[in-house]
């Protein structure tokens, strides 16, 4: 396709955002709930789970899971926590294996049926390296805060789960010690 050839990575996510708007004609949040007036809703109506994963196998292996739980306070509000694993594996550098783990916090909120904001507090626990003294490198672990901002788009299947794409801005990223390349992280991830 003409268009995706394109290196502009923003066009590609209007376009993705725009196609999956097209393909999505009936919108519900996260978890379906429409709470009757007077009627409490049970707590196992209002939950949600979901999270990602990834895979990948050759010069550098990387495995990751990161499970979460939701919960919607109200018709378009919700807040949950989530865990976080990764394994990275450098095959062509001797004994360059290392783990992070951490656990995260976040609010999210429908601004339309399929559009929302998002905002989450993680931790990671990560392994850092230093030169100490001069020529001696030190490896320890540390654990890097990350707060991200931004929002998302939710493609339902049925109204229990389905699809999120989020684009969010990490605004306590130091490229000293975080894990990921750049502020910016684009995820996508699934509900049920």
């Amino acid at each position: 396709m003409w268009w995706w050839k394109n290196k502009n990575i923003i066009t590609k996510i209007f376009l993705l955002f725009f196609t999956l708007g097209l393909i999505s004609y009936q919108g519900f949040s996260q978890r379906a709930y429409f709470p009757e007036e007077g009627v409490k809703t049970p707590l196992n109506e209002r939950l949600y789970f979901g999270g990602n994963f990834g895979l990948q196998f050759g010069s550098i292996t990387y495995i990751e899971a990161s499970p979460l739980v939701g919960l919607m306070m109200t018709e378009r509000y919700s807040v949950g926590l989530g865990a976080t694993y990764r394994y990275l594996n450098y095959k062509d550098i001797p004994n360059a294996k290392s783990s992070i783990y951490g656990g995260k916090v976040f609010n999210r909120y429908n601004l339309l049926d399929n559009l929302f904001a998002h905002a989450e507090l993680e931790t990671l626990n990560v392994e850092l390296v230093r030169e100490d003294p001069p020529g001696e490198f030190v490896f320890y672990r540390e654990w890097v805060p990350g707060l991200f901002l931004g929002g998302g788009y939710f493609m339902p299947f049925g109204n229990r789960g389905g699809l999120n794409f989020s684009i969010l801005y990490n605004v306590l990223y130091d490229n000293q010690k975080s894990p990921y390349n750049e502020p910016y992280v684009i995820r996508a991830g699934f509900v049920f």
